[in-house]
């Protein structure tokens, strides 16, 4: 996977789609500066952990996930390192059992694929139909980072920039504590 190794900052000189080019104007039209990474698609925590050393920041998990009736849509930003259970999440929101949203509703309401889903995407949701949920772990970092409507860049922002951001577009976080798996006696 090729990563540019040089950390710009703001937006590309080069044309991109058109989705990346909307969360950029986005970004500028509410004054938030961001720094950013170019690379190949990064569709794996591991090609995330690599883009990090770069940018400087931890790079959160997104997960994009509805309910069974698939009428209720909710985006999760959690640690990237942190082990994800549904259960957990389920039970904190009070909705049935929830699992990963298909490709086409990611689409219809976020206006990206798999594996490039972030909350800069939500300026898409003008019906707001994704709720936002975040674990207050991710909180406890100076940066959150993400994909701009593609996961050819990762940008990172100031925590405080991302939550001006995804209010200006009209989502409200939820705040949860996930526990960790990986610490719970079974």
């Amino acid at each position: 996977m090729y990563i540019d190794p040089v950390c710009h900052t703001g937006r590309p000189s080069d044309q991109r789609i058109p989705q990346e080019e909307a969360v950029y104007d986005k970004l500028k039209e509410l004054g938030i500066e961001f720094a950013r990474v170019d690379h190949d698609h990064a569709d794996t925590m591991e090609d995330c952990l690599k883009i990090e050393s770069i940018l400087g920041a931890k790079i959160c998990k997104n997960l994009f996930l509805c309910n069974r009736q698939q009428t209720e849509f909710y985006l999760l930003m959690m640690p990237g390192d942190k082990p994800f259970k549904t259960k957990f999440l389920s039970a904190q929101l009070g909705c049935s059992r929830l699992s990963f949203a298909d490709e086409n509703h990611m689409r219809d309401y976020l206006s990206t694929i798999p594996g490039s889903v972030s909350a800069l995407e939500l300026l898409f949701d003008k019906e707001n139909k994704v709720r936002l949920v975040i674990d207050r772990d991710l909180m406890n970092d100076e940066y959150i980072s993400g994909h701009p409507g593609i996961s050819t860049s990762t940008i990172r922002l100031k925590k405080e920039d991302l939550l001006k951001y995804v209010q200006a577009v009209g989502h409200e976080p939820t705040y949860i504590d996930l526990p960790d798996p990986r610490t719970m006696e079974e």
